[in-house]
């Protein structure tokens, strides 16, 4: 398979799969439980696992290597982006059962203006090669900030996006069950669920300001780089309610995150000297995504001691 055809076989199969997730399995809102999002979550991982043992057989290792360093780095990435839609969903009141559909069609629109922002990021490489040097820095500056800056608390209502959305479009003043527009009098409202939707979008772009330069370090392949991070969002929206819980108890998560953005930036900087072998990329990534969890827990579950240790017990006065 050459030119246009993987691309069109690729996404045809993506949008094959969303059409069968939300027309027959959540055509009815409903609360999404943690046994479903765990089966969900491991059927999408399950499905990037066969397309990557796909990719093995049809163009080689190394490309079926460079593609699981890819859904590892992208997967991990997006780890930070649960935490952002469990603050916004708090934040602006949607019901547990219409948050499916929102991420759903956040998905959507993240693969539209990931796959622009891929091609873009692959016509700037291929044409200025310094471009890449740009991106190590932007990397590097990136996790620095991620490392040292606070967090900083999400209000919706400051949101540029938002007050573009409103300036544009008339605007319910309360949610219409899942519909994102209404007609009122003839006359077509979004609902706030809608602004939720703009919000969502607008936070992805942000991450994929970090997310689509990384990618270029381990390959600029631009059908191994789509495929990737088509693959690891895919996950994403199964992966939040497995894991929107539990996502704020990993405390070290954004020092895991910030190391693995710079070491992608110190890779993409000195490719020219040193290539690193794909294999050891991934084996970092993965040990710092492991030292991560395993440190985060281990301080939750000392904290949680501590706490036992020093609450009074049954019998005290």
């Amino acid at each position: 398979m050459t030119g246009l055809l993987p691309w069109v076989i690729f996404t045809l199969a993506v949008l094959a799969m969303l059409g069968v997730d939300l027309g027959v399995f959540q055509r009815r809102a409903h609360v999404i439980s943690f046994k479903e999002a765990t089966l969900w979550s491991a059927v999408w991982v399950a499905l990037s696992l066969a397309f990557n043992v796909f990719v093995y057989f049809w163009r080689g290792p190394e490309d079926a290597l460079q593609f699981l360093t890819g859904y590892v780095l992208e997967w991990s990435l997006s780890l930070d982006n649960i935490f952002v839609f469990v603050v916004i969903f708090a934040a602006t009141g949607v019901a547990a059962r219409l948050q499916h559909r929102v991420l759903f069609w956040g998905i959507i629109g993240a693969l539209v203006a990931r796959g622009i922002f891929i091609l873009a990021g692959v016509g700037l490489v291929s044409r200025f090669g310094w471009v890449l040097y740009l991106f190590g820095v932007l990397l590097l500056v990136s996790g620095a900030k991620l490392m040292f800056e606070k967090r900083k608390e999400i209000r919706p209502e400051h949101s540029k996006a938002l007050k573009l959305a409103r300036k544009f479009l008339p605007v319910t003043g309360q949610f219409e069950g899942a519909a994102f527009f209404v007609r009122v009098d003839r006359r077509l409202f979004a609902t706030p669920l809608f602004l939720v939707l703009v919000l969502l979008e607008a936070t992805d772009v942000l991450f994929a300001v970090d997310s689509i330069p990384a990618i270029f370090a381990v390959t600029q392949d631009a059908f191994i780089i789509y495929t990737s991070n088509v693959c690891a969002i895919l996950g994403l929206r199964a992966m939040y309610f497995m894991l929107a819980g539990a996502i704020a108890r990993l405390r070290y998560l954004r020092a895991g995150l910030s190391a693995i953005l710079m070491f992608v930036g110190c890779k993409m900087l000195v490719a020219h000297f040193y290539r690193l072998p794909t294999l050891v990329s991934l084996a970092v990534i993965c040990a710092i995504l492991a030292v991560t969890i395993l440190a985060s827990l281990r301080a939750e579950r000392k904290t949680r001691e501590r706490s036992m240790a020093g609450a009074p017990s049954a019998s005290g006065t």
